[in-house]
């Protein structure tokens, strides 16, 4: 189920005076997929969201999520990236998943991945779920929290 047209163009809007408000100029492109719709934010000044390991663009994740979560429900995300950073996150986190699956199955010993954040975890164990004969858990009581990838018993 896609996202409502006026919803995708009220995030939009947010998103677009959120990064002005911070004085970026940043071109704003959109793709819907099933259950997800990405905004994709480019140009110059999108350094700025990316450095220190995206925190600026965490930050922005998190407003938006934070502010339209009654509107988007259970059903729906809304992602938000810029300049590929995490995309290319996003597949460095796959493919360290797929390794500490294989190392937990040839050395029989638990990997752990963390600290992450909910949206990681959720990367991360959908990864595990795709490797036969191993098995992901989130440990840990707070917001990051530890992922252990284990061999199937």
């Amino acid at each position: 189920m896609t996202m409502p047209t006026a919803l995708t163009d009220k995030v939009v809007t947010f998103v677009q005076a959120v990064v002005t408000a911070m004085g970026l100029t940043l071109q704003i492109t959109t793709e819907d997929a099933e259950d997800t719709t990405q905004i994709n934010l480019d140009g110059e000044d999108g350094g700025v969201l990316t450095r220190r390991g995206g925190e600026g663009l965490q930050a922005l994740q998190h407003l938006v999520a934070t502010v339209f979560r009654r509107e988007l429900g259970d059903d729906h995300r809304v992602l938000v990236d810029c300049m590929g950073f995490r995309r290319e996150k996003d597949a460095e986190l796959r493919q360290m998943a797929r390794y500490n699956a294989e190392r937990a199955v040839t050395m029989g010993a638990p990997q752990e991945m963390g600290p992450l954040n909910p949206y990681d975890r959720r990367i991360v164990h959908m990864t595990v779920a795709e490797s036969p004969g191993v098995t992901s858990e989130s440990i840990g009581d707070a917001f990051l929290k530890t992922v252990i990838i284990s061999a199937r018993s």
